[in-house]
């Protein structure tokens, strides 16, 4: 049997005076992909949080941000491939006031390289249909 590919999915939380926000993306060159949070995998040695801080400057761009909780652990297969996939939900943190969107270009050698993202805080509310179920664990955000 082959192992679960190990994952992480970042819920990165900006407070504003109207409530909680989640940083969310769309593929700029694939809307198809749907909205998304930042994520990927978790690269030998490194914890959930690791990576999830990791995915979120390589996707997004946002540095700064700190983990603040594991929220829960999700064992969908992969949508397309059916691969086994074990993905740790994380709650982040970011300080100040980031800009409310932005388009971030990814570099590096990863196969996400050259991809661009829209990414926006979104209300909570507006992230209840997000791709690949990535909203299984927005319940269990903490204030």
């Amino acid at each position: 049997m082959i192992p679960p590919r190990l994952r992480v999915a970042a819920y990165v939380i900006r407070r504003t005076g109207a409530g909680p926000q989640l940083l969310v993306f769309d593929h700029v060159d694939f809307p198809e992909a749907g909205t998304q949070v930042p994520a990927g995998g978790i690269e030998p040695g490194e914890t959930p949080a690791e990576a999830a801080v990791r995915e979120v400057a390589e996707e997004t761009g946002l540095t700064g941000v700190e983990a603040v909780a594991e929220l829960g652990v999700s064992e969908r297969p992969h949508p397309e491939t059916g691969q086994a996939r074990r993905t740790t939900y994380v709650q982040l943190h970011v300080p100040g006031r980031p800009a409310d969107g932005w388009v971030h270009q990814v570099a590096g050698n990863g196969e996400d390289d050259g991809l661009r993202f829209a990414c926006r805080f979104v209300s909570l509310t507006l992230a209840a249909h997000l791709a690949d179920h990535q909203n299984e664990f927005l319940d269990r955000i903490h204030s």
